[in-house]
């Protein structure tokens, strides 16, 4: 058995810790199911499609670009269980403002409220979910990370049906009630359950020995964000980081589109891709954690790059029926899982953990400069050919990139496994 500190122990066992930071990626993964709102937005308040689509974005940007460094700085210096608070409750306060909806009945209402307010409350629940898990699992460190941040790539599945039944039945405001009424319940527990071990703790094996597995996943150093930020290997690590998330956003972007334009599908028979994608993308994760425990991180991410590299490339000579479309959906969620759980595990590997929520943080904005550049190019590019074929080659070169960067700073500078 592992053995935990006296005093300070998760309300179950140490794994209570990673189950925690899924709930709360949980919860700050509902805004990937934005896109049920757009249409009865739409309906309602007479807005065009990207007018509706804003506070989604605002709320990314805000999530990985301001939030995570913020978040992640408080959680360093005040703990884990404070910021998850402080999230649930800026996420309760983000919705109950955007129930107002009716009586604000404009665009910039919900960029203040759900983009501005909650994009912030959201990054306060996810960013605490790596650091902690990473503390108690020094042995199992990918598999625990990976399933902490599993939350975010199920929420669309989880939360698009109920929330569309939501709509349907009680309404746009009380839809918002309602979800911010989840988020600070699942918050507060989640919370509850959060602990941090002592100072140098680390499980120990049968005989009371360290644990071999704990030497692949050791921290190098321990950075101060300042420290780190004049290494370039976290700027390697960020352009890494960028380029295989602007191919994945660019594809979960446009599969839809692609499919209803380039095949003439039916938008609800396109639209499936996507649940293919968030399969992948969210139980993919914690397979990711399992397969880097016995290969080592970077030789995931490796494989994972060449092969996704090559379906966008071969993306529109191969994608011709909706049954292709979805297994090359499948491809790129599971392309977008390695990324979300593995790059965090490469962090605490090159940077520790004293820091790592402020590190993270400042690495994660490579995700909000991927979120706005990635389905932006992608719809510049096709409008341009009134084709598909530029736009996945363009995220294929770049995936290719990612594998570059990752065998360079890590297989032959670095040595990271």
């Amino acid at each position: 058995m592992t053995s935990l500190p006296a005093g300070n122990r998760p309300v179950v066992s140490r794994w209570s810790v990673p189950f925690a930071g899924f709930l709360l990626t949980l919860m700050g993964g509902i805004a990937y199911a934005w896109s049920v709102f757009v249409v009865p937005l739409q309906n309602a308040y007479g807005w065009t499609r990207a007018d509706a689509m804003l506070p989604l974005s605002v709320f990314l940007v805000v999530f990985t670009g301001v939030g995570m460094i913020l978040g992640g700085a408080l959680q360093d210096r005040f703990g884990p269980r404070r910021v998850a608070v402080a999230g649930g409750l800026l996420l309760l306060l983000a919705y109950l403002m955007a129930a107002q909806i009716d009586r604000f009945p404009y665009v910039w209402w919900l960029v203040l409220t759900y983009g501005l307010i909650g994009g912030l409350g959201g990054a306060f629940a996810y960013c605490v979910a790596v650091p902690t898990a990473r503390k108690w699992f020094p042995d199992r460190t990918a598999f625990a990370i990976a399933l902490a941040v599993t939350g975010f790539g199920l929420a669309a599945v989880i939360f698009a049906p109920l929330i569309t039944r939501l709509i349907d039945t009680a309404g746009i405001p009380n839809t918002f009630l309602v979800l911010g009424a989840i988020s600070v319940a699942v918050c507060l527990f989640a919370a509850w359950l959060l602990r941090e071990p002592p100072a140098g703790w680390a499980p120990s094996g049968k005989e009371g020995q360290p644990l071999g597995s704990i030497t692949m996943f050791a921290s190098r150093t321990e950075s101060t964000l300042r420290e780190a930020l004049r290494q370039p290997l976290f700027y390697l690590l960020w352009l890494g980081f960028f380029s295989v998330m602007f191919g994945g956003l660019l594809a979960m972007a446009h599969m839809v589109p692609y499919g209803v334009s380039i095949l003439e599908l039916e938008r609800p028979v396109a639209a499936i891709a996507l649940v293919f994608f968030a399969l992948a993308n969210g139980f993919g994760r914690p397979i990711a954690g399992l397969i880097a425990e016995k290969t080592g991180p970077v030789n995931v991410m490796l494989g994972t790059y060449i092969i996704i590299g090559v379906a966008f490339l071969l993306f529109n000579s191969l994608a011709t029926t909706p049954q292709t479309l979805y297994l090359f959906a499948f491809i790129f969620g599971w392309g977008f899982a390695v990324s979300l759980a593995l790059f965090p595990t490469l962090t605490t590997i090159a940077f520790g953990v004293t820091n790592l929520g402020a590190v993270y943080g400042a690495g994660a904005t490579a995700f909000a400069v991927a979120a706005f550049f990635g389905p932006m190019v992608g719809g510049w590019a096709y409008d341009l050919h009134q084709s598909y074929v530029l736009p996945f080659a363009i995220a294929g070169a770049f995936a290719l990139v990612g594998w570059v960067i990752c065998l360079l700073a890590y297989k032959l500078k670095y040595r990271l496994p």
